[in-house]
C-alpha cells in the first residue's frame, strides 16, 4: 500500500496500478446500481455465483471508469471533427474482453453491457463474440485444424478485422457470423446484424488482444487490437481454469449435451470417468497449450486485468497507468 492508501503496486516498474477488491470497490461507492437481483441472476454463466455484491464492488466501478473513457473519447472525436471543419459523426467505442476458456469472459461482457446501457446517456451497447469468426468445421477439417479450434489459425481473421473496421468506419449496418455452441459450428444461414450503429461495442473472445497469426496465407496487416479503445483481460491461475473447465464440461454433459442435436451428444453415452478423461485431454492437449502459447502472452497488453480467485470471485484489479 502506498502512503496515500489508494492502491498497491507489485513493484515500482510495473505499468499497472493494483487495487485489492476492497479498495477497488470504494471507487464505485457513490454510483447507483441499476440492475435488479433477478437481472443479475440471468447474467450469470454456468458455475458462476455472480451476486449483487459482486456487481456493486467490481463491475459498477469498472462501468464508471469505462463511462469516463467513452466521454473522453467522444470529446476527442468532436475536437478532431471541429479541426477538420466537419460535422460530428458517431464512431463506436470498442471494448475488448479477452482471457482463457472457462474464465468467465461472457459473464463479464454481459454485465458490462447491462450496466453501460443503464447510464443516464442511454448508450446503445452491442455485444459480439469472436466465436462467430471461427472457420466452419468443414474448413477446419480441410486445413487439419479441428484439434486446434480456438488457436489463432482457426479464425477467419480477415473477416473479423473487416467487421471491426466497418464498425469503426461508421457503417450503419454490419453483420457478424453466428456460432452455435450446441452444434459446435458456424450456422451457415444466420447473421448477427448490428444496426443501427451502437455507441459501444463489446467484443469478447480468446483472440481480441493477439497480434500474431500462424497460418501463412491468413496474415493480416492489422490486428483486432488496433481497433480497441479499451481492453480487459480476465485472469485466473491455470489450476483453477482447468477445474472450472472440467466441472462445466461435466455439468453440460448432464444438461445441454443431452440434446440429440448437440455435437457432444455421444459423450452422454459414456461413463463419468471416461467423459471426465475426455475433458481433461481437451484441456491438456488444446486449451492449456493455447493458453500458454497464444492467450496468456497478451495479458499485459490489456488496459485492465480482472483477476479471479478459486471461488470465481474477482480478488484484485490491475489498471494500466
Amino acid at each position: 500500500m502506498n502512503n496515500t492508501g489508494k492502491y498497491t503496486m507489485y513493484n515500482s516498474l510495473t505499468p499497472y496500478l493494483t487495487f485489492p477488491r476492497k479498495t477497488w470497490s470504494e471507487l464505485g461507492k457513490n454510483e447507483t446500481l441499476t440492475l435488479t437481483e433477478e437481472e443479475i441472476i440471468k447474467l450469470r454463466g454456468i458455475l458462476e455465483t455472480l451476486s449483487m455484491t459482486d456487481v456493486c464492488e467490481v463491475y459498477l466501478p469498472l462501468s464508471r471508469l469505462l463511462n469516463n473513457y467513452v466521454h473522453s473519447t467522444i470529446s476527442r472525436q468532436v475536437a478532431m471533427m471541429k479541426f477538420l471543419n466537419k460535422e460530428y459523426e458517431k464512431i463506436p467505442f470498442i471494448i475488448g474482453v479477452a482471457g482463457s476458456v472457462s474464465v468467465g469472459k461472457s459473464t463479464v461482457s454481459r454485465v458490462l453491457q447491462a450496466l453501460l446501457s443503464r447510464w443516464t446517456e442511454n448508450f446503445q451497447v452491442a455485444l459480439v463474440t469472436t466465436d462467430g469468426f471461427l472457420f466452419p468445421n468443414a474448413e477446419l477439417n480441410k486445413r487439419g485444424l479441428m484439434e486446434k479450434k480456438g488457436f489463432p489459425e482457426s479464425y477467419d481473421i480477415r473477416t473479423l478485422i473487416n467487421f471491426v473496421s466497418d464498425i469503426k468506419s461508421g457503417k450503419q449496418e454490419v453483420s457478424a457470423p453466428v456460432y452455435s455452441h450446441l452444434q459446435y459450428d458456424i450456422l451457415p444461414d444466420s447473421q448477427d446484424v448490428i444496426s443501427p450503429l451502437p455507441d459501444i461495442l463489446i467484443l469478447e473472445g480468446l483472440n481480441v488482444l493477439q497480434n500474431r497469426f500462424d497460418y501463412p496465407d491468413n496474415k493480416p496487416t492489422m490486428f483486432v487490437s488496433d481497433f480497441l479503445d479499451f481492453s480487459i483481460y480476465v485472469d485466473a491461475e491455470e489450476n483453477n481454469l482447468e477445474e472450472w473447465f472440467l466441472t462445466r464440461f461435466m455439468q453440460l454433459r448432464q444438461t445441454a449435451f443431452n440434446d440429440s442435436d448437440s455435437f457432444f451428444y455421444p459423450i452422454t453415452m459414456l461413463s463419468d470417468e471416461k467423459a471426465r478423461q475426455i475433458a481433461l485431454d481437451v484441456w491438456k492437449e488444446t486449451n492449456s497449450i493455447n493458453l500458454h502459447k497464444n492467450i496468456l502472452p497478451t495479458r499485459e497488453r490489456a488496459n485492465l486485468i480482472l483477476h479471479k480467485g478459486k471461488n470465481h470471485k474477482v480478488d484484485y484489479v490491475k489498471l494500466r497507468k
